[in-house]
This record gives C-alpha cells, sequence and structure tokens, in this order.
C-alpha cells in the first residue's frame, strides 16, 4: 500500500483538485473556515507558487458594523455571506480577473455556508456560475434566525461603499 503523503493523511489537501485548479491558469478564490473566523484569499499561482493579492477576514465585518455582542457567530451564514459580498468588492474595486472558487476539502452542503458565501460573490457583482436551488434562504442569509440579530442590509451599504 502507498503511503499518502502528509497534507493528504491529515486532510488539508486534494492534490487532484488542487492539480486542475492550477492548470486552468485563473485565479482562485481560496475559502477556508476556522473555528472561530472565515478566512478568503485571492490567489493568484505561478508555477505552483501561491501569490495572496487580497485577504479578507470574517472579523472584517466588525469595522462595518457586526454587533459585538454577536462577535462569537462571525461564522455564520449571514457573515458568510457579507464575507463574500466584501472580498467581491474589493476584487470589483482593484478590477482584478475573474477567479474560480476554491473550497478545499471543505464538503459542499447545499444551503450551506459555502454556498451563502457564494452568494455574497455574485451579488457584488463577480461572475461566479453557481446553481440557483443551492443557495440558502433569504431568512438564513440575513440572519433573522440567530439569537443576536445582524442588521445585514446595512452592514451590505457600508460594505459598498
Amino acid at each position: 500500500m502507498k503511503t499518502l503523503k502528509r497534507r493528504r493523511r491529515e486532510h488539508k489537501t486534494d492534490y487532484g483538485k488542487r492539480l486542475k485548479l492550477l492548470k486552468s491558469g485563473k485565479p482562485r478564490v481560496v475559502f477556508r473556515r476556522t473555528n472561530r473566523y472565515l478566512i478568503v484569499q485571492y490567489v493568484e499561482s505561478k508555477e505552483a507558487k501561491d501569490k495572496v493579492v487580497l485577504g479578507v477576514n470574517s472579523k472584517d465585518l466588525l469595522k462595518y458594523g457586526w454587533p459585538e455582542n454577536a462577535k462569537g457567530s462571525l461564522k455564520s451564514t449571514a457573515a458568510s455571506y457579507l464575507t463574500g459580498h466584501l472580498i467581491g468588492k474589493q476584487i470589483k474595486d482593484k478590477k482584478l480577473d475573474t477567479p474560480i472558487v476554491d473550497m478545499g476539502m471543505l464538503r459542499m452542503v447545499q444551503k450551506g455556508k459555502q454556498y451563502a458565501f457564494l452568494k455574497g460573490l455574485i451579488d457584488s457583482g463577480v461572475d461566479v456560475k453557481c446553481p440557483e436551488n443551492a443557495f440558502p434562504s433569504e431568512e438564513r442569509i440575513k440572519g433573522e434566525h440567530m439569537k443576536n440579530k445582524v442588521d445585514v442590509d446595512t452592514i451590505k451599504e457600508k460594505i459598498g461603499k
């Protein structure tokens, strides 16, 4: 039996998927979850060497009016949507190329946080293809299900300025 590479054994890298992404030659938007935050990066690759051009953390939403008492929910569905919207606006403002999305080893669950992130990216004006039925409901995107209510529309307006 062949021994797998360390990052594959640790469930961090799918080398087959990474090779396909690199062969495309397009920049990537990399979405990662930690225990507390969401991290999104706009990455360009040259000769399999990644260069991070833009980086956004869901913690950045605190600057745009995310309530302090809802700090623990910075990886919620609403935070995913707004983080996608934030990096999408930055991509549009800097006139960067349209990226492809890299979710890594995350399991893609319809109506989940990853699709809320994609919805935010699309709503900001980045041309990413995704089926409409995979997105979470507007109620979940706006954070109406959360204990500490978040005014998503106000934060979205502040990001757009």
